[in-house]
């Protein structure tokens, strides 16, 4: 196994998950680490890691580079254009892990466990009983090695877990927060390889970390609490551990934690709603940071030029759609000109690939070119202009308003996005929540498109896409009137029934 150290030139990294929609938040973490490395003359590299297999899909990663280098987010390595320190997905290096994960057991860092999920539970009960914290932590928790042969030759499912300090202090040197300590009794017995034989992200993270000489992690502060767990790993391998540091997450208005619950978080929804790509990037450096001179517009390259990442805030910033929206103005304004902005909206709005998918859906509708507008002008906006009124059918309103919030959930957990998938998610919802088809698609036409006389509704959502969809439904509950909190836990509750 390859044990070298860090290379002294820097090298960063961004590892999302091809799990979902490509987040902003994605972004804003790939941002930072391309302008450390840029800035500092080193390295940016991409890497899968789709470990979940269960929800790890081609089309998600697709999306995901496909976003990023819409933002103008490019990489020195990855899956895509290679690289020394190859293969960059994480489930083409799966038989690397349990050779790591084996050296850790016969260190005496780590151990198999065969405990099966309902007695793992029942110790995080206890400890939470006991007041400690709820993680799986046990006294002697490796079974004797004879024991363990025994096991292992009879086929019994196991998973491999970290070996963690039962007391003391793990002491974390953070770039942007200094020291951070973290008693040793809050980090659990992580599990390293799962049952299934794939690595969890602890293990893989660190293993390719090192693997491909990345000299500073940059990540979101929500992975602080997991630092010491990567810590311990570095330390049981021998290996010299990278810089930390750690972003503030980006908030809602609120001050919560941003999430497509409140806010369009897609970087694709932001495309399709007309955004440039230079604003968006510019925003996004805008969140916790500030150019020198206070300048609030400014191009990437000369975010790279001037980027110091000590002038990064630890305050949570706060993701406001209003302000991008004024940013977003002043680049078309100031940074286009009028052959420009015509070249710019051609390409959004009536680009080969869009029109000979839109323009099928008219044909049979029209008698004259004047005709196709009306019919397809909601394929263009942003938000419809709804009204309550607009609502007005057979179905009582906290029906409609229910059977919104339902499709948005459901919506929300679909991995694939085309004709069969939408309707085959509609046909099932109706029929689940006993409602003619008829009578269930009325709102979801009047959401998506603002009236019930349009193309078929089934295509367009397909032409919009899921992040587009699912923020008309957003937009039509708000009209319509959002769920209390005790409104919403009632339909959860029903929404488990289904």
């Amino acid at each position: 196994m390859t044990t070298t150290a860090p290379t002294s030139a820097v090298r960063t990294r961004i590892a999302p998950s091809p799990t979902g929609d490509p987040h902003v938040g994605t972004a804003y973490i790939a941002l930072f680490n391309l302008c450390f490395a840029r800035q500092q003359g080193g390295q940016f590299i991409l890497r899968i890691e789709d470990t979940d297999q269960a929800r790890s899909t081609a089309q998600s990663e697709e999306k995901i580079l496909s976003a990023l280098r819409w933002m103008g987010l490019d990489w020195d390595e990855g899956p895509d254009v290679g690289g020394d320190y190859g293969p960059y997905r994480q489930s083409e290096r799966s038989g690397l892990y349990r050779q790591y994960a084996e050296q850790l057991v016969e260190q005496g860092h780590a151990f198999y466990c065969f405990r099966t999920p309902d007695e793992v539970e029942l110790i995080r009960n206890q400890r939470r009983e006991a007041g400690l914290s709820p993680g799986f932590k046990v006294e002697n928790p490796a079974l004797p090695k004879e024991e363990v042969e025994k096991r292992l030759a009879a086929g019994e499912p196991y998973v491999i877990r970290l070996n963690v300090p039962e007391s003391g202090t793990c002491v974390i040197n953070d770039l942007l927060r200094e020291e951070i300590e973290i008693d040793w009794s809050m980090v659990d017995m992580q599990v390293l390889l799962k049952s299934d034989g794939m690595p969890t992200y602890h293990l893989a993270n660190v293993v390719d970390d090192h693997l491909m000489k990345i000299t500073h992690v940059i990540r979101g502060e929500e992975w602080i609490n997991s630092t010491p767990k990567h810590i311990l790993l570095y330390q049981y391998f021998g290996w010299d551990l990278p810089t930390f540091c750690h972003m503030p997450l980006l908030r809602n208005t609120d001050k919560s934690k941003l999430s497509k619950r409140k806010n369009p978080t897609c970087i694709t929804y932001y495309e399709r709603m007309g955004y440039l790509p230079e604003a968006l990037c510019n925003y996004l450096g805008r969140m916790g940071w500030s150019m020198p001179d206070q300048s609030e517009k400014f191009s990437l390259a000369e975010m790279i030029d001037q980027f110091d990442i000590t002038r990064v805030s630890t305050t949570g910033p706060v993701f406001d759609q209003q302000k991008l929206d004024w940013l977003n103005g002043v680049w078309i304004r100031e940074s286009l000109t009028a052959e420009a902005l015509l070249a710019r909206f051609t390409q959004w709005a009536i680009s080969p690939e869009r029109t000979s998918a839109i323009l099928p859906l008219v044909q049979q509708r029209v008698e004259k070119l004047s005709d196709i507008v009306p019919l397809i002008g909601f394929l263009f906006q942003g938000d419809l202009p709804l009204t309550p009124e607009l609502f007005e059918s057979k179905l009582e309103l906290v029906q409609q308003r229910q059977l919104l919030q339902f499709l948005l959930w459901r919506f929300e957990q679909s991995l694939a996005w085309n004709r069969e998938t939408v309707e085959a998610t509609c046909v099932e919802l109706s029929e689940a929540m006993e409602i003619k088809l008829r009578e269930f698609m009325f709102p979801l036409f009047v959401a998506v498109a603002g009236t019930k006389q349009t193309v078929d509704i089934m295509d367009a959502m397909v032409i919009l896409g899921s992040d587009m969809t699912r923020a008309r439904l957003r937009h039509a509950l708000s009209v319509l009137g959002l769920p209390s909190k005790k409104e919403l836990k009632k339909w959860e509750k029903a929404y488990r029934a289904l």
